[in-house]
């Protein structure tokens, strides 16, 4: 399981890590759900495209992750696994992503919902490469 659950006092933090910054984002992204259901009991029965921009990478992580959080409110709908096509620099000082999230409508007789997730935050946001793989964390708010 590449992302791992970071102590904070009053909400939770994430970090993902990856071969690639896209895979890295995909783990952020079941970190993140992996929060609010048991993800062993998502189905893939439904998918919703992603695409979010933003100045720099760190910052693109927590615009993706909160994209993720307004699809799954929107669409009613929990997600377990994600594909990100393309993270790639656009113009002068933004990055674009463009995604899939997969998952199902939620049922709260099959998905009880651990923790409500409200927004992923710029506290504790870091990005590093290092050992051949890139890192991400951030704080989210519960």
């Amino acid at each position: 399981m590449p992302y791992e659950f970071l102590e904070h006092e009053s909400d939770i933090g994430i970090r993902a890590w990856d071969r690639t910054l896209e895979r890295t984002f995909v783990q952020g992204g079941k970190a993140l759900f992996d929060i609010m259901v048991d993800l062993k009991k998502v189905k893939k029965k439904t998918s919703v495209d992603i695409s979010c921009e933003a100045r720099d990478i760190p910052a693109l992580f927590v615009e993706w992750l909160n994209k993720l959080l307004t699809q799954s409110d929107l669409k009613k709908t929990v997600f377990k696994d994600f594909k990100v096509e393309s993270i790639e620099p656009f113009g002068y000082d933004v990055y674009r992503l463009k995604g899939t999230a997969f998952g199902e409508k939620i049922d709260p007789k099959k998905h009880s919902v651990r923790t409500e997730v409200k927004a992923a935050t710029y506290f504790g946001l870091k990005y590093e490469f290092r050992d051949g793989s890139h890192y991400l964390q951030c704080v989210v708010d519960v």
